[in-house]
């Protein structure tokens, strides 16, 4: 996948509303693979919605989402699993780890799916990341801030022509947000991802090619 197009996105709860100021809804916009974008925006403006409308979670919204010239809304179940598996890795604000699994075990059973990865470079971010000691600890145990750098290097497991962020250092400090930097400008040099990270106030310092306000 080389491009996801905005045409005149909106959720479906602004419908209606008037004087809408905004870089990404109700306009044109694109997403082009290997280039970074930063989406900044205040609380309840949409941003999760986005990601979720995106991924196919949610269809509440008006407009239209393309993947390179294809309306998503027109995608079959078996084309959605594929363009899960291949295209798309996303770190949703929530997370979505297991929490009776340690963090270990939430990475590798995604990469037991995909093959993408060899534990010795999961540990080796792991080791980056300051989360090497939790690698036998339940997730459930763990801080937010924790857990956020473990659904990192799972993302970081699925094959992907685009990354979706969603608030990814928000329980951060600079130090491990500097390292999850440093560790995804390596992804997109030697992978040739696109990168789309979601921001309320704290940013993942990485060289962005467009920011926009949602």
């Amino acid at each position: 996948m080389d491009r996801i197009e905005l045409d005149n996105l909106l959720p479906g709860v602004f419908s209606g509303r008037e004087h809408i100021v905004s870089d990404v809804w109700c306009r044109k916009q694109v997403f082009e693979k290997g280039k970074s974008y930063l989406i900044e925006a205040a609380s309840g403006t949409g941003k999760s919605s986005l990601c979720s409308f995106i991924y196919g979670y949610r269809k509440d919204y008006e407009g239209v989402i393309r993947f390179d010239g294809t309306d998503i809304r027109k995608m079959s179940g078996n084309e959605w699993t594929d363009v899960r598996k291949r295209n798309l890795g996303m770190m949703f604000q929530e997370l979505r780890l297991f929490p009776e699994l340690t963090a270990g075990e939430n990475v590798i059973l995604k990469n037991n799916l995909t093959h993408f990865r060899d534990e010795e470079q999961i540990r080796k971010w792991f080791s980056m990341l300051g989360i090497d000691d939790k690698w036998a600890e339940p997730v459930g145990k763990m801080s937010f801030g924790q857990q956020q750098r473990v659904a990192f290097v799972r993302m970081l497991c699925q094959p992907s022509d685009f990354l979706f962020m969603d608030e990814p250092v928000s329980h951060l400090d600079d130090a491990n947000g500097n390292v999850m930097a440093k560790i995804l400008e390596g992804e997109i040099r030697e992978r040739g991802v696109g990168v789309i990270v979601t921001s309320i106030g704290r940013r993942l310092n990485i060289n962005y090619n467009v920011e926009m306000k949602l």
